[in-house]
């Protein structure tokens, strides 16, 4: 048995493909973490979802930005922001049974036997791995519940920008999922940033990226997460991202989590443009 991390697929199924023949990736035996965002800007996002759907219970994936937008697409019919290219995933047959089984991910996933927390952006410093888990199923019950729309419908904004416990409501939920599914950087005085795309040492003075803040309660636990091309890999003690750009024509990667951090790279198929 092995157990893989991957970074953000954004709808390019045939690195994911060729990835997955090069480790020999069986199901059955072995399980890879997605770090989420499979779908949008890519050219294959249904024929993705379906694979990582496929995989059954070898696939363990935390919802990221573009997943949820997809589903507030899918729900309410509507967003403030464009589709994308989520359209034939929109139009798909199955279109409805994959978004459920999207739906119904996570925004938050540790394995105490490997010690690791895996999400999509990041986490505030505020949170132990515990509150990680209890914020994020605040948001998942809200998905997986009968009336997810008004969130979905709330939840584009980049207000409130300060933790507090008492944060209710949408703005709560959406402070939430802001955290763990948009950060990058929080200011000096510990607000998130969500307008710097940049990589740390290009990014705006004043900024610090959300995983060098002090006192950050998950330090001695190990943060697998993606969503930040512009960091690329960095694989350092406590810290795994795996976002190296693929749909920009970087890379696919994945690295074992389980013994020896092997290093698999999968170039993208795409015109380079970062």
């Amino acid at each position: 048995m092995a157990v893989y991390a991957v970074g953000d697929i954004q709808g390019c199924y045939d690195e994911l493909q060729l990835l997955l023949e090069t480790i020999h990736f069986d199901p059955k035996r072995d399980k890879m973490w997605f770090v989420g965002d499979l779908v949008n800007r890519g050219p294959k996002s249904l024929k993705t979802l379906r694979l990582v759907k496929g995989l059954g219970n070898a696939a363990v994936c935390v919802l990221g930005n573009h997943d949820l937008h997809l589903i507030a697409l899918a729900l309410t019919g509507d967003a403030p922001v464009s589709s994308g290219n989520l359209d034939k995933v929109l139009q798909g047959k199955d279109s409805d049974e994959l978004i459920e089984w999207l739906r119904h991910r996570p925004l938050a996933h540790y394995d105490k036997d490997l010690d690791t927390l895996m999400v999509h952006a990041g986490v505030i410093p505020q949170w132990s791995v515990k509150k990680v888990l209890a914020r994020a199923k605040e948001v998942e019950d809200v998905l997986r519940g009968n009336k997810p729309r008004k969130f979905l419908n709330d939840m584009y904004g980049k207000l409130p920008n300060r933790w507090s416990r008492e944060l209710a409501g949408n703005d709560r939920l959406r402070f939430i999922t802001n955290s763990l599914t948009r950060i990058r950087f929080l200011t000096s005085d510990g607000k998130l940033d969500l307008s710097e795309k940049l990589g740390p040492k290009d990014a705006a003075k004043g900024l610090v990226p959300w995983f060098e803040a002090a006192k950050r309660e998950t330090a001695d636990t190990r943060v697998v997460f993606g969503h930040w091309s512009t960091l690329g890999l960095m694989d350092k003690p406590g810290l795994l991202a795996l976002d190296t750009g693929c749909v920009w024509g970087g890379a696919l990667t994945a690295v074992r989590l389980d013994g020896p951090g092997v290093l698999i790279e999968v170039p993208s198929q795409r015109p380079k443009k970062f």
